[in-house]
């Protein structure tokens, strides 16, 4: 494995565990030219995925780029970052298991919305505003109002 801070292609593994509820492998690492420490994880990967973008356009599954965008709608929130990872991971298993390696963007976010629909209702919010593209104040409005239950017509909710 390269050291990502000065380029050396031979780095040792100091401990390796499970991780991310058993579905990937933790790896400490230490780079002997630099004395760099870093970590790895080893994931188990199905198929390569591709995503068909909403212009048409194709790229390779990014799993970094779908931990980010969830992990930003989680900044702040009282969520535990295993449980975040063990969403994540069950979200890439979905995806991979879903028969194609071709997926619209649209599955990825719908099933993205649905996983934090489960876990923090303000996490879900923010990820909704970017993926549906709120312009103003009226989008979060409705949205949010979607997801309040109705009055039962009794004066209580």
């Amino acid at each position: 494995m390269r050291c990502p801070f000065c380029g050396n292609v031979d780095t040792q593994v100091k401990d390796s565990r499970p991780a991310e509820d058993h579905v990937a492998i933790r790896r400490r690492r230490f780079c002997p030219a630099c004395g760099g420490r870093f970590t790895t994880y080893e994931r188990v990967q199905l198929r390569d995925l591709v995503v068909i973008k909403s212009n048409g356009r194709r790229e390779d599954f990014d799993r970094p780029k779908l931990e980010r965008s969830i992990r930003i709608a989680l900044q702040k929130r009282p969520v535990e970052p295993e449980r975040i990872d063990q969403m994540i991971s069950g979200i890439v298993r979905r995806l991979e298991s879903l028969g194609d390696t071709d997926i619209p963007s649209g599955t990825i976010g719908e099933i993205v919305m649905e996983s934090l629909a489960r876990i923090d209702t303000v996490a879900y919010v923010r990820f909704a505003s970017v993926y549906k593209n709120f312009q103003a104040a009226d989008d979060f409005d409705k949205f949010v109002s979607e997801l309040r239950p109705h009055a039962t017509g009794d004066g209580e909710e």
